[in-house]
């Protein structure tokens, strides 16, 4: 049994729902919070998602970063080295998917030249009648950045450990790589 432990990055425009969709990950959807006041700098979550198939583990420490610009920079010093990353959009505001863009550059500028996974989540799939953002758009831009795609619903808690569990996996995944890599120099 090998236990692991990440440091990902949950990133996003204010008020796509990263601390609901981080908080209901958290609690395995039974706490929902109908009034939150926004993040103000970051708050860390932990919680060790389970490889299928495996004796494994992977303890992810989510750092659930303000979306408001004033608090970015304060944000920015807790991003160093991310292991992994979590990029939120909301599907009913098109605002919030043209920043990935910006997001994920700002993301990248701190992994010191390492290449970092990560799985692009469009939230909110409850507002589906108030849909900007296509789902085959976003699954296409999240592949030309490298990124897995999933679409998720923290209020309803529909998909809510999904990207989490994506994102476990691809961390594994390259600790498993590492480990073969190493093996096949003795």
């Amino acid at each position: 049994m090998v236990k692991l432990r990440a440091k990902c990055i949950l990133v996003g425009d204010a008020a796509v729902g990263k601390s609901a969709l981080s908080q209901m990950f958290r609690s395995d959807g039974s706490h929902f919070q109908k009034n939150y006041s926004m993040t103000a700098g970051v708050e860390v979550l932990t919680r060790t998602v389970h490889i299928p198939d495996t004796s494994d583990g992977v303890e992810l420490f989510i750092f659930d970063s303000a979306g408001k610009g004033v608090f970015l920079e304060a944000c920015e010093k807790l991003w160093e080295q991310p292991a992994v990353l979590c990029l939120v959009y909301d599907i009913s505001s098109e605002q919030s998917f043209q920043n990935c863009g910006q997001w994920l550059e700002r993301v990248r500028g701190h992994s010191q030249g390492q290449h970092v996974p990560g799985v692009l989540v469009g939230n909110k799939t409850d507002l589906a009648a108030r849909r900007e953002v296509e789902s085959g758009l976003a699954q296409e831009w999240a592949e030309s950045q490298g990124l897995e795609y999933c679409e998720t619903s923290a209020k309803e808690v529909e998909n809510c450990e999904a990207p989490f569990l994506i994102l476990a996996q691809v961390f594994h995944q390259l600790y498993q790589d590492r480990l073969q890599a190493i093996q096949a120099l003795a």
